[in-house]
């Protein structure tokens, strides 16, 4: 990327800062301040590492930022103990935000402000702003294009709300708060009951409150309390897309990442981290400094000051040996089946030497019956006929079971 104001020295792009040591030309000219990743010929770039001096050399940079001197560079070092405070400002001067400090307070003409609405000195309202009855707007806030504050809603002082966010009714935002492009404040939360078969609305009267210093990513979807308050603590920062419903308490300081969706009357401690597509069943409370993991899907209460993994989450350990026995089922499966072919090769020399063995038995039963007495031989012949003759009846309705009976052939008569 490049910019459209002139190169500037070295020398002028640091003036007033007297936390640098340049060591080089400080008249060198640059045109633009990028990371080392995107940086080019006549740009300043930022060194992390002095095992990256090639990348610097590979990529043209004319001077480069540096927590200590490197002397493989031949280009201007800008050494300073606060690296990234340093490329920061010099980042600045080639791209300046006009939201980082207001120039001027103004209100655009075509802004609609109930006049029942009071605004604080050094606010700034720009054009398509509706701000409705009630409404309390602190000092040196920005309001961007196209964004809705509903009545009696509370802004602090130096709150940045970006272009498109919609803040409902009742919401209470506190100091240095920002909230970027397209996030909706205070909106229904989800709830319903059946009433004759039909999905009725519950009460949504409850409302948002964030507290000091949060900062809030673009279309991020809070939701109102259904009687009392879903509260957002302070210092807590919210990624892009992020879904948080009704009575939700979060802690200070939280992070939550991209796509995490938590359901109603959830409770986070302080310093919790939430990673991208975290997932939280209703009425789940997370301890202090509790981190979950990403896509993880929390189903129960978690215990602070553990990370947790996977769905249902469970602590890292737990998952870990979860995961390595995962990762040899392939394996496992193999060594079952072959223990099963042993086991059946064992199993064949048992069954042989018992069938040996009952016909063995039967061989000996033979001598003992010819020395029954002749009454006895009587009786074992008329029985054993009477079997034969049961066996051969048996024999005969089977076999004309088996086969087709056949009809006679008949002419029909002329």
């Amino acid at each position: 990327m490049t910019t459209d104001s002139s190169p500037q020295t070295i020398e002028e792009l640091l003036v007033g800062r007297d936390d640098v040591m340049i060591l080089g030309d400080p008249s060198v000219r640059c045109t633009d301040a990028l990371p080392l990743r995107d940086a080019g010929p006549g740009c300043v770039t930022l060194i992390d590492a002095s095992a990256r001096a090639n990348l610097v050399i590979r990529c043209g940079a004319v001077a480069v930022v540096t927590a200590t001197p490197i002397e493989t560079l031949h280009c201007t070092q800008i050494v300073t103990k606060d690296i990234h405070g340093v490329f920061t400002h010099l980042v600045k001067a080639f791209r300046p935000r006009g939201h980082d400090s207001l120039a001027y307070s103004a209100i655009h003409p075509s802004a609609q402000i109930d006049p029942t609405a009071s605004i604080g000195s050094g606010t700034r309202i720009d054009s398509g702003v509706t701000v409705g009855p009630g409404v309390v707007i602190g000092c040196n806030c920005h309001l961007m294009p196209g964004v809705v504050v509903m009545e009696h809603s509370r802004l602090g002082d130096d709150c940045t709300i970006f272009p498109n966010v919609v803040i409902y009714e009742h919401t209470r935002i506190a100091d240095r708060v920002r909230v970027h492009a397209g996030s909706i404040l205070g909106g229904h939360g989800f709830g319903y009951r059946q009433v004759h078969g039909r999905h009725v609305p519950t009460a949504q009267l409850g409302y948002v409150d964030i507290e000091a210093d949060v900062e809030i990513g673009a279309n991020v979807t809070i939701d109102r309390g259904t009687y009392g308050v879903t509260r957002i603590g302070e210092g807590t920062k919210i990624d892009n897309l992020v879904m948080i419903a009704h009575n939700c308490h979060i802690g200070r300081h939280n992070l939550i990442c991209s796509q995490v969706g938590i359901a109603g009357s959830c409770q986070t401690g302080d310093y919790v981290v939430l990673a991208g597509q975290v997932g939280l069943a209703d009425h789940v409370t997370l301890g202090d400094h509790a981190v979950v993991g990403a896509q993880a899907g929390v189903m129960e209460n978690l215990a602070g000051d553990q990370t947790y993994l996977g769905s249902p989450a469970t602590s890292q350990r737990d998952q870990m040996q979860i995961m390595a026995v995962q990762r040899r089922l392939p394996e496992l499966r193999r060594e079952v089946k072959t223990l099963r072919r042993e086991l059946g090769n064992l199993r064949q020399p048992a069954t042989d030497s018992s069938e040996s063995a009952e016909a063995s038995e039967l061989g000996d039963s033979g001598p003992v019956a010819s020395e029954m007495p002749s009454g006895g031989d009587e009786t074992a012949s008329g029985l054993g006929g009477e079997r034969r003759s049961n066996a051969d009846a048996v024999d005969t309705e089977e076999d004309s079971r088996e086969q087709p009976r056949c009809l006679p052939f008949r002419r029909p008569a002329a």
